[in-house]
């Protein structure tokens, strides 16, 4: 968790709950709070003007999400969307940065988090370039579990569909099941009844 609950709320933060598709906020839109998720999932998202969509990342309870605006005063460069319901807690831009003004505890903690979004992105921009869909999938994979993201922690299960695989990695959901058929053939993942392992 990036700040305990009880600092924000002791600066002021409230509670909002959403339902399964809602937005919680919209590409290009303004920026007014700072958020954290406290259960559910989010989806960080970009949609074109066809309806497609690039998972930016997925958010899990006790990440925050949307911060880049927080710092620059841009526009969000992503949609957040809530993949089931949702509970998250937030708190007004100008009080998150009087609170890690007076916290450089926190403030180095963004800087921590905000490099390795920087670094995964390099990442998967990297394996782009390979152009070989088993690279895009095994360094997303690979990423994901050192970091304890989008794993179950006791079994090694991914937690991600073919389809948020798919529109993480811009490859079609066709190719990551073909590529990871491979994958598995090769022994560098294992598919057990349609449950991934890695």
């Amino acid at each position: 968790m990036i700040i305990d609950i009880n600092i924000l709320l002791a600066w002021g933060a409230v509670y909002k709950k959403l339902g399964r598709g809602e937005v919680i906020f919209s590409e290009g839109s303004e920026c007014s709070y700072y958020n954290q998720l406290v259960s559910g999932i989010v989806k960080w998202v970009n949609i074109d003007d066809d309806g497609k969509e690039y998972i930016q990342t997925i958010i899990e309870p006790g990440e925050c999400f949307g911060e880049l605006p927080l710092f620059d005063d841009g526009l969000y460069a992503a949609s957040a969307i809530a993949e089931e319901e949702v509970v998250l807690i937030r708190l007004r831009k100008n009080t998150f940065l009087q609170l890690i003004k007076e916290h450089n505890e926190i403030h180095f903690a963004f800087t921590k988090l905000l490099a390795k979004r920087v670094r995964f992105k390099f990442l998967l921009l990297k394996s782009i370039a390979y152009h070989a869909p088993e690279v895009r999938i095994s360094t997303l994979l690979s990423y994901l579990k050192k970091e304890h993201k989008n794993f179950c922690a006791n079994c090694n299960q991914l937690k991600l569909t073919r389809q948020q695989i798919a529109d993480m990695t811009g490859l079609r959901v066709e190719t990551v099941i073909r590529s990871m058929r491979n994958m598995h053939d090769k022994g560098d993942i294992v598919i057990e009844r349609g449950k991934v392992f890695y």
